[in-house]
């Protein structure tokens, strides 16, 4: 089975040695994205670093031929669970209808001390 690396402009370039997708087997695979612009941090709480993780997110899986509506299975990676509630209520104005399959994590710390990192894998056509 063939790979295929995916990179756009659209999105943050990786700050390591990773590719920002993999399109495989009719599914596209996402590297975590923080939420970046421009090269740092954005500015605001965390349901503003989720907005921007998730316009991220979505610049990659529309360069991979997938969308937010073909997202089968999120992973989210919070530095404190206390967030949980203000990334639920960004996460559902993005995907409301379309509930992926979803992981939550806590984690210990987010490259660029990030407050969340979100990764998908879509359908792609």
């Amino acid at each position: 089975m063939a790979s295929e690396i995916i990179f756009t402009e659209s999105a943050p370039l990786p700050i390591g040695p990773y590719s920002q997708a993999v399109r495989a087997g009719g599914f596209l695979f996402t590297a975590g994205q923080i939420p970046l612009k421009n090269g740092a941090l954005v500015d605001g709480d965390v349901g503003d670093q989720a907005r921007q993780a998730i316009l991220n997110l979505q610049a990659i899986l529309e360069a991979g031929g997938a969308s937010l509506a073909t997202v089968v299975k999120t992973t989210i990676f919070l530095l404190d669970m206390e967030d949980f509630g203000a990334v639920n209520a960004v996460y559902a104005e993005y995907f409301g209808n379309n509930s992926p399959a979803r992981s939550t994590v806590q984690v210990s710390r987010l490259p660029k001390d990030a407050r969340v990192e979100i990764e998908a894998i879509a359908i792609a056509e």
